[in-house]
């Protein structure tokens, strides 16, 4: 897919210093696409870590209209959010902690991923307590050495987990891990895994385990890597419209950024050559010039290490944020073609999805980081303003 989905224009409300424009369309266009790329699979819209910044259930809704089967999170406050506000589709949480609100999640229907032993002990005991069957996706670790269960003691895990199914405290529905390096797809560890994790389900089916989902893939995986997919394919980034390979743009997998943020000019005034310009004055000017102040730092999760490299679009021009990026604003030299520009109250692009403006993947390169990094770490300061009709 080469060609760019359509752009609606994006405009900053009235009276808002900044604000995080999240496209709904866009995020149900983008499950379409996912869908597209693993025809074979069910679709898990992971929308964790507040939907990584675009609004947990604006955002879960607008994936189930575009298709999505199940929704996933990390942590178990995630899922029953989603159930306090009406979601009731399959809903997967699966990084929980000791004394975890397990009793809340089988009420609620949420279906737990468990790692270790001392998870199924817990379970069992919120099952009794509330009189119901909680449903269980067992992880396996199978290289990544962060949560799961490892190789070696999953035969245990399968058997302790299918006692508590024959009592009737759970039923084991799922099996799932997680990629090492599934954004390198030429990487050996992703065959390794996808070894390992057929591995640990034919070990499961030996023990009795009849698993109702298998899966994998992440978002990397989902466009890349089809022997992957299983019975469901668990992408999070890219039903954002960002692409997990940053040498490959979205529209290549006919994906489209659903956030754009945008900030108020706050000012704009002459500063003579030779003057040093925010905190440090690591920035001087070069010639006599304009500068813009545009109220979004790194209190509102704009990153500091993007100081002096951080793109900003203005009256159709690309600048970069001239010195350090401070708590609550940035300051932007306008002396390549904006000088008689720019003007208090217009509206600055950081990053977006229409052609030209600048990306969260060109501020992950400013800052050395990704563009998961992004769009998930815009604090609470900036408001999301939801657009378009999906999942409404």
């Amino acid at each position: 897919m080469s060609v760019s989905p359509p752009v609606p224009p994006i405009e900053l409300p009235e009276g808002l210093p900044s604000a995080a424009v999240i496209d709904l369309d866009a995020i149900a266009a983008n499950v379409r696409a996912l869908r597209g790329h693993a025809p074979g699979a069910g679709l898990m819209a992971v929308v964790k870590a507040d939907a990584y910044g675009h609004g947990l259930v604006p955002a879960a809704r607008a994936a189930l209209a575009g298709g999505a089967a199940w929704l996933g999170t990390a942590q178990l406050s995630e899922a029953l959010a989603l159930r306090a506000a009406g979601l009731t589709a399959p809903t997967l949480s699966w990084l929980t902690v000791p004394g975890d609100r397990y009793a809340e999640a089988i009420r609620q229907g949420v279906d737990i991923g468990v790692s270790a032993g001392w998870a199924l002990a817990e379970i069992a005991a919120a099952a009794r307590e509330v009189g119901g069957t909680a449903r269980l996706h067992l992880k396996v670790d199978t290289g990544l050495n962060r949560n799961g269960c490892t190789l070696a003691d999953w035969p245990q895990l399968l058997e302790d987990a299918l006692k508590l199914q024959a009592d009737g405290l759970v039923s084991v529905v799922g099996g799932f891990s997680h990629f090492v390096s599934a954004d390198e797809p030429a990487d050996p560890v992703n065959a390794r895994q996808l070894e390992n994790f057929v591995t640990a389900l034919d070990l499961a089916t030996t023990a009795g385990a009849r698993f109702e989902v298998r899966h994998i893939a992440n978002s990397p995986a989902t466009l890349s890597n089809p022997d992957a997919h299983f019975d469901l394919v668990r992408p999070g980034l890219s039903v954002y419209g960002l692409s997990p390979f940053p040498e490959r743009p979205p529209h290549e997998f006919g994906l489209r950024p659903a956030m754009t943020l945008l900030g108020r000019v706050a000012n704009v005034k002459r500063v003579a050559a030779g003057q040093g310009v925010s905190y440090g004055h690591t920035y001087v000017t070069s010639t006599d010039t304009e500068v813009a102040v545009v109220p979004l730092g790194y209190g509102d999760g704009i990153p500091r290490h993007a100081s002096g490299t951080g793109p900003v679009q203005l009256g159709g021009r690309r600048f970069r944020v001239s010195g350090r990026v401070c708590m609550d604003q940035v300051v932007v030299d306008l002396a390549d073609g904006g000088i008689g520009r720019v003007a208090a109250g217009d509206v600055a692009v950081l990053f977006g999805g229409a052609p030209g403006e600048p990306s969260a993947q060109d501020w992950a390169q400013a800052a050395g980081t990704i563009n998961y990094e992004i769009v998930t770490r815009l604090g609470a300061r900036v408001p999301r303003v939801h657009t378009g009709s999906a999942g409404r």
